[in-house]
């Protein structure tokens, strides 16, 4: 059969594909005799569609489901997706399902290059927000990532170096940091945040207090006693970080967490709510220790 002429009218241009539901195949219709036309047609129709051949946003779906565990199934779900959008158009297919969502989910899955650490003699706390108004007691800022250009909230780690003791106190490094202060502040900068690190001196208190209201969120290191020890008031400093609290800002601990929580034996005072154990105990003499520690061993090893 021969295909209708074409139209000499005007070029309308190309016509956007329409989404249609596939139609039922004709069947094939028989040729003259002697004629192999026929046979081939025949044959050509008993055979399965290849896998290359699109017709159906159905078929292809399926195509994507049933693609090999060796090949990358996000990949093999786009290349289907692309091929619909060739054969239906871009208006009838229409968004990919979860598409804005994967690609989202996939950049913020992304490893975030974060910088080397500083080295020693590097100072990495003078910045974003500005401290240049307080006093440096650390040598430098060994192991401290570098600060993000945008964090997404300015904190900063508060410490307390007490001057006549050894190295700051005997929670410090050699540099005048405490131990776990790197990773504490190397956590919140792989979060997104800055956090830089800062030193309480009870001489500029109020200049302290007037810098510190920049960040958004301020982490408290001072082991109790030594602001004291240092010749401050702890009661002063207290009352200030309540002031920043009262105002919005968070203070991790705040005063009354450190004052009520802050000894050893807190685990002992949340021993009974669902964060504590109820065998956690502690012993102020030497008689209560020797016959509850045996009881407690008796009972499970520790």
């Amino acid at each position: 059969r021969k295909r209708p002429a074409p139209s000499t009218g005007p070029n309308p241009g190309p016509q956007p594909k329409r989404a249609e539901l596939p139609t039922k195949p004709a069947t094939p219709q028989a040729a003259p005799p002697g004629s192999s036309t026929g046979a081939h047609a025949v044959e050509a129709a008993a055979q399965p569609a290849r896998s290359g051949d699109v017709s159906t946003k159905e078929e292809v779906k399926e195509e994507a489901d049933e693609v090999d565990e060796d090949f990358d199934a996000e990949a093999a779900e786009e290349e289907a997706w692309r091929a619909m959008r060739e054969a239906f158009g871009e208006e009838a297919c229409g968004e990919r399902p979860g598409g804005k969502a994967k690609a989202k989910a996939k950049a913020e899955a992304a490893p975030k290059v974060l910088g080397k650490p500083a080295t020693a003699g590097q100072d990495r706390s003078a910045k974003p927000v500005n401290v240049l108004a307080l006093t440096k007691i650390s040598k430098d800022d060994l192991g401290l990532l570098p600060q993000p250009a945008k964090p997404r909230f300015k904190t900063a780690l508060v410490g307390i170096y007490v001057r006549d003791q050894p190295y700051g106190g005997a929670d410090k490094s050699s540099n005048g940091h405490r131990y776990d202060s790197i990773p504490f502040a190397n956590g919140m900068i792989s979060a997104g945040m800055s956090c830089q690190l800062i030193n309480y001196v009870h001489q500029e208190h109020d200049t302290f207090f007037e810098v510190v209201k920049a960040f958004d969120a301020l982490i408290v290191r001072c082991n109790p006693g030594q602001i004291k020890a240092d010749g401050g008031s702890q009661e002063k400093f207290d009352d200030s970080m309540r002031a920043l609290r009262k105002a919005g800002m968070q203070v991790w601990p705040s005063p009354d967490v450190m004052e009520f929580m802050g000894a050893k034996d807190a685990l002992c005072k949340i021993a009974n709510l669902s964060i504590g154990l109820e065998d956690t105990l502690a012993y102020y003499d030497a008689g209560l220790f020797a016959d509850g520690f045996k009881k407690t061993m008796a009972f499970q090893p520790r």
